[in-house]
């Protein structure tokens, strides 16, 4: 059957003009799905019955579906998501007082192969539609707050979970401009980060983006040989390439590129390691946030100490590097940075 979610409003009236309807038909079922967040055709009563019957037998909203939900004790939420053709990604909802925070993944497993990530232990499966990459979204807000109902407060989007963005680029920007679609979900680009390991030809074209949102480096690590060694794709493109399309890249007023530090007791948080990342980031109008790694008994390394990150963040911002600690969320879930890979010894038999 067609699937009509990752469809934009001109094809949907397209589509509804294929069936024998005006052009408005098309409208309302964009704004009932990207909008309202209905998936039953049964609940679009602005539409004719026998256009919610035709569209039954033809086509179908979306093919995924919530396979368990896990509950973290800070409120965060993890969820293992099932889509058609039975291949399994994660999502992360996230509460704060003043926004939401959901981390939504690109492809399912992923081929970059950090080695302090649990998602690299499940290798490439494939890449996600447009359509899949806003399922999650309509799926995780309905659940907590039910169909149709518009958060209280802002939702920020980070695609920071399985997947390499930019590994999917085509299918990443169709889903940003549905989710920034004031048509539709209306999550606008300042509410959306967009994370890449470093895929030099396509933060260049992501830069010329009309509708772009704002962009955060994984970065690890102060040398090549180091880098290398936890992000292989380091080898095809090595800091200094990496560096130079963060100097090129074009900022707005108040804009910074976001770089993404993985702390690793012994191995890249020394103070060496950190004057060497202010002299990296010279000349970037950048931001770091320090991530104290999420440790997994699949993963080779350990957690640096608070003092140890600590003593890292004043060394940045002593040379006016704005450095934060991020915050882990959902530890005891494996909601946290880097955790996310479906155990399916784990969720065998689970139900939501």
């Amino acid at each position: 059957m067609e699937l009509l979610l990752g469809k934009t409003e001109a094809e949907m009236i397209d589509l509804a003009r294929s069936l024998g309807e005006p052009a408005y038909r098309g409208r309302q079922l964009y704004a009932a799905i990207c909008q309202r967040r209905v998936s039953d055709f049964a609940d679009m009563t602005e539409l004719p019955l026998g256009l919610r019957q035709r569209l039954a037998e033809v086509t179908r909203v979306c093919e995924t579906r919530i396979g368990r939900i896990f509950h973290s004790t800070d409120g965060t939420r993890r969820y293992l998501l099932q889509y058609g053709d039975g291949r399994e990604a994660e999502a992360v909802f996230m509460p704060e007082e003043r926004r939401d925070t959901i981390c939504i993944s690109c492809q399912i497993g992923c081929a970059v192969g950090c080695t302090f990530c649990m998602t690299a232990q499940l290798g490439l499966k494939r890449n996600m539609t447009a359509g899949e990459i806003v399922s999650q979204v309509i799926l995780v807000l309905n659940e907590v707050y039910g169909v149709g109902i518009k958060p209280p407060h802002g939702t920020n989007l980070v695609f920071m979970g399985m997947g390499e963005s930019f590994l999917n680029y085509a299918e990443v920007m169709a889903a940003v401009r549905l989710l920034a679609d004031e048509k539709g979900l209306a999550i606008g680009p300042k509410r959306i980060t967009v994370s890449t390991s470093g895929i030099v030809p396509r933060i260049e074209e992501f830069a010329r983006e009309p509708i772009r949102p704002h962009l955060a480096i994984s970065l690890s690590g102060t040398t090549d040989e180091q880098r290398t060694t936890l992000m292989p794709i380091n080898r095809r493109y090595p800091l200094a390439e990496l560096m130079r399309a963060c100097r090129e890249y074009p900022l707005a007023d108040r804009e910074r590129l976001t770089f993404e530090y993985v702390m690793l007791a012994g191995v890249n948080d020394s103070p060496a390691d950190a004057r060497r990342l202010v002299s990296l980031l010279n000349g970037i109008r950048a931001k770091v946030n320090l991530i104290p790694h999420n440790p997994a008994p699949e993963l080779p390394y350990r957690a640096s100490s608070p003092d140890r990150i600590l003593d890292f963040q004043k060394i940045l911002v002593e040379k006016d590097l704005p450095a934060f600690i991020r915050r882990p969320r959902g530890q005891d879930i494996s909601a946290a940075c880097g955790q996310l890979a479906a155990r399916q010894q784990a969720y065998a038999g689970a139900g939501v």
